[in-house]
């Protein structure tokens, strides 16, 4: 006699329906579906067979086998539709399952147990008609096969269908709301930059004139010596209590240094206004260079543990994009890379490392690359720190993937990054890191051809 071997106990049509929430994932493969290994030889009465069928509701078939060989497969279906023909039980019943087998083969689909099952659902569907309700043959293990039942396979599917849809539907969202939140802050930045400004430019308009004024002022306190020679006490002792020729010399500068910060706090107010232009509707002539000296300026107090910044510009001809949304790719990488140098200082000194004269360095680079696509602006931001770990690396722009503790990363940075050089610059964005070593990001955003 035959054996009936099953990997659960008796499975009923609840048991298939918990089988949809258990262990069902984006990458379930057919060995984390029941299998039924039922298997008859030849020479065996069709009738063992019928009896296996009666025992087992849930049986879809059986396994034949030659001298334990594997021959192919008789399902439930097929037997019971040639048995019940008529004189049916006078050809089959009593004789091997060779004799039906042979008069009602036909072609077995045989997967690999690692296949995943929306790969095998979707070979399954291309059956043709008369087969599409027929078991698969899982191969487990070399030589060794297992059967599943179809509907099984298909509510597996749905499931990760349901599971699919799911995850699409939670990244659209937080994409959305991603989107609304920078809008909503360009909005922002953009009305706080401006309302700096107005008052910023009347600052640094008003120390050019301060600054000429107190020439003014100098000219004709010497024209005034120059006319009254005759010393004066009084005049004297003024100057000695205000320290008059410290201030003759010492006024210019501050004033000069004051100009300098209204100077460089203008360039931040630019700044910002320019990064906050997040919504903008059309493509303009960009200039890369000035996007990154903008984003350096805005993370400038995030240079921190002596962070070293190198650039090496190249001579780049002006690109056509979304300025704010390129500065926004070039801040993640940039703070990715501040984030990655920073937390591998960290280590090192609980480590005690010894010194080998590691400098954290940030080296910006940018160049025109010619390829068989076209010619491209080439920018490359990479990082002297620990690299990303190669099994991170095919995730890493995938959206909500991150590394970072909870609360200190949303996995969106550099998925929306990618997004923008992709699908809004026609570009690419790669990776190229050392594990231990350095990690690189390179842009590529194509040069339109003048036409």
């Amino acid at each position: 006699m035959f054996a009936v071997h099953e990997i659960s106990s008796e499975l009923s049509v609840l048991h298939i329906a918990e089988i949809c929430t258990w262990n069902i994932s984006l990458e379930s493969t057919l060995l984390d579906l029941p299998l039924y290994n039922c298997q008859i030889e030849l020479t065996q009465q069709a009738k063992e067979v019928a009896q296996a069928f009666e025992e087992n509701s849930m049986l879809p078939g059986v396994i034949l086998t030659d001298r334990g060989n594997f021959v192919g497969i008789l399902s439930r279906r097929l037997f019971f539709e040639r048995v019940n023909r008529r004189y049916g039980l006078e050809m089959f019943f009593k004789r091997p399952i060779e004799v039906l087998y042979r008069f009602s083969k036909q072609d077995v689909l045989v997967l690999p147990g690692s296949k995943l099952i929306v790969e095998a659902a979707q070979e399954s569907l291309y059956r043709s008609a008369e087969l599409v309700y027929e078991p698969v043959v899982v191969e487990v293990a070399p030589a060794s096969y297992k059967l599943l039942d179809v509907h099984q396979l298909m509510v597996a599917q749905g499931r990760i269908h349901q599971l699919t849809n799911k995850l699409l539907q939670k990244q659209t969202q937080a994409k959305l709301i991603q989107t609304e939140k920078m809008a909503s802050l360009g909005k922002i930045v953009a009305g706080v930059a401006h309302e700096i400004r107005n008052p910023l430019n009347c600052i640094w308009g008003n120390l050019t004139f301060l600054l000429s004024y107190f020439e003014n002022l100098l000219q004709l306190m010497s024209a005034y010596e120059e006319e009254y020679s005759e010393i004066c006490p009084r005049i004297n002792a003024l100057k000695e209590e205000i320290e008059f020729d410290f201030l003759q010399e010492d006024l210019p500068i501050t004033l000069e240094g004051m100009k300098l910060g209204a100077t460089q706090l203008l360039k931040i107010v630019n700044g910002l206004h320019h990064f906050s232009h997040m919504d903008e509707t059309k493509p303009v002539e960009t200039d890369i260079h000035e996007c990154v000296e903008i984003t350096l300026l805005i993370l400038k107090n995030r240079f921190k543990n002596g962070i070293e910044v190198v650039k090496n510009y190249g001579e780049l001809p002006p690109v056509r994009g979304y300025s704010g949304q390129l500065s926004q790719v070039f801040l993640n990488l940039l703070v990715n890379a501040i984030d990655a140098l920073t937390e591998h200082a960290a280590d090192r000194e609980i480590q005690a490392q010894p010194s080998d004269n590691w400098q954290p360095q940030i080296e910006i680079t940018t160049k025109v690359v010619e390829t068989a696509d076209g010619k491209w602006v080439a920018i490359g931001i990479a990082d002297n720190g620990p690299g990303v770990p190669l099994h991170n690396q095919e995730q890493i722009f995938d959206t909500f993937f991150t590394t970072k503790p909870a609360g200190k990363g949303s996995g969106m940075g550099l998925a929306i990054s990618h997004q923008i050089v992709t699908e809004k610059h026609g570009g690419k964005l790669k990776l190229r890191s050392h594990p231990g070593e350095n990690t690189k990001f390179e842009i590529f955003l194509p040069i339109a051809s003048k036409t």
